[in-house]
């Protein structure tokens, strides 16, 4: 669809400028009139297929959708009508994926759709969570208070995302540059030094299998290439699939090192998705079919499932909790102490900033831990290629002074 730059005056007559997508130079000036602006200039812009191309298939990350919640509580506490404020935000949008999907909201909402239906014809973009805080905005009348919120707890949740990063990043680079230098090594360093040995020279097995290795990484490359592309995609698709993600689940929670991490950075999400939902307005039974696979768990998704189920049956939350033997005491006790004094959303965002907290911790002490384990691994490793490779050169020393 063409875009087209314009410029124009607001209602108070100040100058505006823009970019916006429409199907031609009628629509555009028609969506300006209908905003309440008087049109002074509109061109089209002229882009190339390819760079629309990869435009439109950007990724939409969160704090794409935390900077959209934000500018639209903002307006609609400033009064600007629910269109009117869609509209507008789908000509500061500068993502083209969220772009294209705010602009069929604005459409919807425009034909006469709520906002959380609307949203929901997108779950990829907006979670369950994010279109019951925007239901339950309309419902009550508080819209904006519920944007805000939901924005809030987005970028609790990115902040929290970006702890783990931070703390799995730096082993990946090191493993990554510990491939490079052992290929390398494989590749240019071990055939010179096999070419100071006589040929039919015996030598030691390290240095056999290491000789071994350097020659078919030489000279059959092309299968080391296409076995580790293939095992990518393996584990690309694999790790998508429900099997996959049980798998995962199972694996990173019991991990020595990161384990701690990756549980406590579910049960923080868990229960401030659910403090969010239950301080919002959502009922217990909806918050928790949100709350649990919000943690990006499918052994939390399940265990608060099957909380709900139990709830439905007359049962209390923190028995339920408890069961599932993933949440730890300090949580389901205090669940316990919401239910009885009716304070559970504020004792469930006590204990997301306690583990937030905790996240933030190990995150620091993981990376000063980890360095040194790294440097030693690495070195072990590229020692190893070397002793091997000398270990010829001390057999012939040693006979000869034998």
């Amino acid at each position: 669809m063409p875009v087209y730059a314009y410029e124009a005056l607001d209602e108070t007559g100040s100058p505006v400028d823009g970019k916006i997508e429409v199907d031609n130079e009628m629509s555009a000036a028609s969506r300006l009139r209908k905003l309440g602006y008087t049109v002074l200039e509109i061109s089209e812009i002229k882009e190339s297929s390819f760079k629309r191309a990869f435009a439109s298939n950007r990724k939409i990350k969160p704090a794409d959708i935390i900077f959209f919640s934000r500018q639209l509580a903002a307006m609609i506490a400033a009064g600007i009508p629910l269109t009117r404020c869609l509209y507008t935000m789908y000509e500061q949008t500068e993502n083209p994926s969220l772009k294209q999907i705010v602009r069929e909201v604005a459409l919807s909402v425009e034909g006469g759709t709520s906002l959380s239906e609307s949203l929901r014809a997108h779950p990829h973009v907006f979670s369950s969570m994010y279109v019951d805080m925007v239901k339950a905005g309309e419902i009550s009348g508080s819209l904006e208070e519920m944007l805000k919120r939901i924005s809030e707890q987005l970028e609790r949740s990115k902040s929290l995302g970006d702890s783990i990063r931070s703390a799995t990043l730096y082993p990946a680079v090191i493993v990554l540059f510990a491939s490079v230098v052992i290929s390398a090594t494989m590749f240019f360093i071990v055939p010179i030094f096999m070419g100071f040995f006589p040929a039919g020279m015996p030598l030691p097995l390290p240095t056999k299998i290491v000789v071994g290795i350097s020659n078919s990484m030489r000279n059959a490359w092309y299968l080391y290439i296409l076995f580790l592309s293939g095992l990518f995609l393996y584990l690309r698709f694999y790790s998508a699939s429900n099997a996959g993600q049980r798998a995962w689940d199972r694996i990173r929670f019991r991990l020595p090192v990161f384990g701690p991490l990756f549980r406590k950075a579910a049960v923080a999400s868990f229960a401030r998705t659910l403090s969010t939902l239950l301080s919002g307005g959502i009922p217990v039974l909806q918050a928790l079919e949100a709350a649990g696979p919000a943690t990006g768990s499918i052994q939390v998704a399940e265990a608060v499932k099957q909380a709900g189920e139990g709830i439905q049956e007359g049962h209390t939350i923190a028995p339920l909790l408890e069961k599932s033997g993933f949440f730890p005491p300090m949580l389901t006790n205090m669940v316990a102490v919401g239910e009885e004094t009716g304070e559970l959303s504020g004792l469930l965002d006590q204990v997301a900033q306690f583990y937030e907290a905790e996240v933030a911790t190990l995150t620091k002490g993981l990376t000063t831990m980890i360095e040194p384990l790294l440097i030693i691994f690495v070195g072990l490793m590229i020692g190893g290629i070397v002793i091997s490779v000398y270990l010829p050169i001390f057999s012939v020393v040693t006979s000869i002074g034998g």
